[in-house]
């Protein structure tokens, strides 16, 4: 069986769903010819963890782990956090004035970490990158970024093995995010900016293949790059489900007793419901949605000022907020919902923002035959809800439409009528083992 050196900050017992990808080409790789070997962290700083997931992983996979300088424990001390806060979601700007704390260490991780905070991970990470290398000889590095760290690793043990081994080992960069000025980069100011664009671009340039989760991606690498980037091989491949995660979540045995829209995954910055409760607490003034009939279910992660906003809403006593959950646990939760809610952040990148929650809510639709109802904006995920069938889209700052579309669904439940009917056969396309099998195929073709 041939051998694919995986390279992945994100691996259980990381929680989250920078994990999801990667695992579950760990977990099908194996049926289609090829054995992963994975590179990752010890005792990493996750933003969650999820135990759980470990039990995925197969048996007979080689998983190494490595030592890694985490700066966030002296970022939480600078801005006043407790041990353990999940940076990634307090960190994002959402307006307002900042502490001098907050200015200040955001200034020294805009400028101090590139590409960014885990850089502290790549010296432990090549040394052992070597010695796999050297013992396993794998046939092709993959490695996914964020954090882009992974990438910059992974083009160092590509050099590493044609300069020892006068032998070339194909590359395969993925990418569940963009990069440089993308929505969650640190502002940077000229000399580290550059460094960042570097780095992205030497990648670009050194990758035998870039996969991407959306093709905005490559529509900002060919702004950039557009010489490199006409050389570079694109290939793309979605996030997606795996049918085995919804085996053990049982729907419902009876209607829930209030219309139950389900968020599951994190909030932060423009991601947040603002929106959507302003808009329902009119339609409940209005007297056309009875507060005791709804619910709102946000499970995940919280920026602090969305919890402060969802404590003040006059909507407080029909919105339940969970904290992070096992993955499976959040399956249980999309598969009791009336509706799945999708927020896309309004920015100028939200065209190319295709998250692996979008996949997760069609894999639940076509189990419990309920819709998505998304806020979003023209892009990737109202294009991939549209050709599913898959939902509900409501621009941004349409509210009229927004309170139209909310009211159908809740009078809907209130009478059992649905006319809900995704098509099961294009979301199958999007199973977990069929895009391991692109990827495996992709893997035959370049080595």
């Amino acid at each position: 069986m041939k051998r694919a050196l995986i390279i992945s900050y994100y691996f259980p017992p990381s929680g989250g769903p920078g994990v999801q990808r990667v695992l579950k080409f760990v977990k099908y790789l194996p049926e289609l010819g090829w054995q992963p070997v994975v590179l990752t962290v010890k005792d990493g700083d996750f933003p969650a963890r999820d135990e759980s997931l470990l039990n995925e992983v197969p048996h007979d996979v080689q998983v190494h782990r490595t030592d890694i300088f985490e700066p966030y424990d002296i970022y939480r001390k600078l801005t006043g956090r407790s041990k353990g806060t999940a940076v990634d979601v307090n960190n994002i700007e959402h307006g307002g004035k900042k502490k001098l704390s907050d200015r200040i260490a955001e200034f020294i991780r805009a400028t101090f970490f590139i590409p960014d905070a885990r850089r502290g991970w790549k010296k432990h990470a090549v040394k052992e990158g070597k010695r796999i290398i050297d013992e396993e000889k794998p046939d092709i590095i993959f490695s996914s970024s964020p954090p882009y760290t992974c990438a910059l690793i992974a083009m160092d043990l590509k050099k590493y093995a044609e300069k020892k081994y006068g032998k070339k080992i194909p590359w395969v960069s993925d990418f569940r995010d963009a990069w440089t000025d993308y929505l969650t980069t640190p502002k940077r100011w000229f000399i580290p900016k550059a460094i960042d664009r570097h780095y992205e671009k030497t990648t670009l340039d050194n990758a035998d293949v870039l996969t991407i989760v959306s093709s905005g991606m490559k529509d900002d690498f060919d702004k950039k790059y557009p010489e490199i980037s006409k050389k570079t091989k694109y290939v793309l491949l979605r996030n997606g489900f795996d049918t085995d995660d919804y085996k053990n979540s049982k729907l419902p045995e009876k209607k829930n007793d209030k219309f139950t829209m389900v968020y599951t995954g994190s909030m932060y910055g423009k991601r947040n419901p603002y929106y959507l409760l302003d808009s329902v607490a009119e339609l409940v003034n209005e007297g056309k949605v009875d507060i005791n009939r709804i619910k709102f279910d946000f499970v995940g992660r919280m920026a602090g000022d969305i919890h402060d906003y969802i404590n003040n809403t006059p909507l407080k006593s029909a919105i339940e907020t969970v904290s992070y959950v096992p993955h499976s646990e959040s399956i249980d939760h999309l598969m009791k919902a009336d509706a799945m809610l999708l927020l896309i952040d309004e920015d100028k990148y939200s065209k190319m923002i295709l998250s692996g929650k979008v996949f997760e809510y069609l894999g639940a639709a076509i189990l419990n035959n309920k819709p998505v109802f998304a806020i979003a904006g023209e892009g990737e995920a109202k294009d991939l809800i549209t050709e599913n069938k898959a939902g509900i889209i409501v621009p941004h700052n349409k509210k009229e439409v927004l309170k139209a579309e909310y009211l159908k669904l809740y009078n809907g439940f209130l009478n059992n009528i649905s006319s809900f009917l995704p098509d099961i056969n294009a979301i199958r396309q999007y199973e977990r083992k069929l895009l391991a099998e692109k990827l495996s195929k992709l893997f035959d073709e370049i080595t």
